[in-house]
């Protein structure tokens, strides 16, 4: 069971990470697309990332999907599912 600590810091790490800029919200559009092009602005904006800009917007979509867990509803989990595949065409990738 994740300890409000755990909580705090998941949350200070997507709200103001400090290799993406994140749009606010970005998390909770209803649209992949809308999603995957604001994390691929963001990855190509940033001056701190340590890796690629895709490798950067995936791991941030990824690691708002980790933390989130069991809390995020059926149809939230899909649409950010989806915006990875959005991702990775955005990027020229193919979808693993």
């Amino acid at each position: 069971m994740p300890t409000t600590k755990d909580k705090k810091w998941s949350a200070e790490v997507t709200e103001h990470s400090h290799a993406l800029d994140l749009e606010p919200g970005v998390f909770e559009l209803d649209d992949p697309q809308r999603i995957a092009q604001s994390l691929k602005h963001s990855a190509e904006q940033s001056t701190q990332r340590k890796a690629s800009p895709f490798q950067s917007a995936m791991s941030m979509l990824n690691f708002y999907i980790n933390r989130a867990g069991r809390n995020l509803s059926a149809e939230r989990k899909k649409i950010l599912e989806d915006a990875k595949g959005e991702l990775c065409k955005k990027f020229g990738k193919e979808p693993k």
